[in-house]
């Protein structure tokens, strides 16, 4: 069994130093456990740089103000406190993890004065899928709970309370023998996966869903963009899932998932073919540190 998280060795940074991992906790009555006054970030190092760290930081921070509150560390204040925890580790290849939260001095719906609290862990954390089942492609359940409208949450906040119909979800489709989830929006149109966003390809062309009520994820960001650099056009609208069977192959992006072909989603089915694999290669080489120039 892998160890848990509360019981593993090193150092995590909390509120502007490092701690010994055991000693970084909180008080049962926070506000961010209680109301979900928390935001977090998922990024990657590779080779010791972490992968678009800055991009990853400036998210976390418009996250918060999408929550009403305010971390009291900058952009680079940020960018250095994770580079540190990671050396202080020790890591090379690693699963970074910001949060920010409020903090125990008031208990209720409103805390506006509450502290704002800042920990930064690192944990090496290979393949988020097993390896052989990643090349082959994924098997995805379609989810009982759809991403809301967002009218009714703050949906560009990559918020933890954002992610509770996706663990839900996950465990449902885990339990039916599924890898994944993939989740309908409010209007029963393809949105993401449970921790990832989704892409089609049908024709030469990657088709994907315009993020109007999810995350347009840092990775989904980077995908596209080394499409494009590849010359393959991509299209970014409202897909319905009656359209699933015309399209060929299926991938999904994350920090954690990277790029992951997927084999099927409930009664579709995708092979993963030429555009995935290369899109594969091509953020492999993307994320790995560029060696200094001679």
């Amino acid at each position: 069994m892998e160890q848990p998280f509360d019981r593993r060795d090193g150092f995590i940074w909390y509120d502007g130093k490092l701690v010994p991992w055991a000693g970084a906790t909180l008080h049962v009555l926070s506000h961010g456990l209680h109301y979900a006054s928390c935001v977090f970030e998922g990024e990657r190092a590779y080779g010791g740089v972490i992968f678009r760290s800055t991009a990853h930081s400036e998210r976390l921070k418009k996250s918060a103000e999408l929550l009403d509150f305010e971390i009291p560390y900058s952009v680079a204040e940020i960018d250095a406190a994770k580079h540190q925890v990671l050396e202080r580790n020790a890591q090379k290849d690693a699963y970074v993890r910001p949060v920010a939260w409020r903090g125990s001095e008031m208990m209720g719906v409103s805390a506006q004065h509450n502290k704002i609290h800042l920990a930064i862990a690192t944990w090496e954390w290979p393949s988020y899928f097993d390896p052989a089942q990643r090349l082959k492609g994924l098997r995805l359940d379609l989810a009982q709970y759809r991403r809301p409208d967002p009218a009714t949450i703050p949906a560009k906040a990559k918020a933890a309370g954002l992610y509770m119909i996706c663990t839900i979800s996950k465990h449902q489709a885990e339990r039916k023998g599924y890898a994944d989830a993939m989740m309908l929006d409010w209007r029963g149109l393809v949105a993401e996966c449970t921790g990832a966003n989704i892409l089609f390809i049908q024709d030469g062309r990657i088709h994907t869903p315009t993020p109007d009520c999810f995350l347009d994820g840092i990775t989904r960001q980077t995908v596209i963009e080394l499409a494009r650099r590849r010359g393959i056009e991509v299209i970014e609208r409202k897909i319905s899932p009656d359209e699933l069977s015309k399209f060929s192959e299926c991938f999904i992006t994350g920090t954690a998932a990277e790029v992951t072909p997927v084999a099927e989603i409930a009664d579709w089915r995708f092979k993963p073919g030429s555009i995935t694999k290369q899109l594969m290669e091509d953020y492999t080489a993307e994320v790995q540190p560029r060696a200094a120039a001679a």
